[in-house]
């Protein structure tokens, strides 16, 4: 499945567009004919839906301007989760001194009030 994937980001733009209508005008001749009872090419129906999908994922990614080279993507998947590990981290710590916070302040006004001299 990565072969095909990486075949279809090696292609330009209006190659993929063209591949794209090939396979919609076959899998559309394919639907037809199965609701005809003339074909049982539903493996066929399955493929050519499985490549418009990488076809329109891929043209996606180029949207997005995130097509990166295959080699590429491995390291940049291994270092988003080492960023996303420590911004966890990160937040974690602040997270614990904060909960501990609210516990100290109640504490120290209760000794306020306790030690308050009554009005009288």
């Amino acid at each position: 499945m990565k072969e095909n994937a990486d075949k279809i980001r090696a292609l330009d733009s209006t190659e993929m567009a063209k591949q794209l209508r090939e396979a919609e005008e076959q899998s559309f001749r394919l639907r037809f004919q199965l609701s005809m009872g003339q074909t049982d090419g539903l493996r066929k129906i399955r493929q050519l839906r499985k490549e418009r999908a990488r076809i329109l994922t891929v043209q996606r990614e180029r949207e997005l301007g995130q097509s990166a080279a295959p080699a590429d993507s491995a390291k940049t998947v291994t270092a988003k989760k080492a960023a996303a590990k420590a911004a966890v981290a990160k937040r974690a710590t602040p997270a614990k001194a904060a909960a501990k916070k609210p516990a100290a302040k109640k504490a120290a006004a209760a000794k306020t009030t306790s030690q308050k001299p009554a009005k009288g």
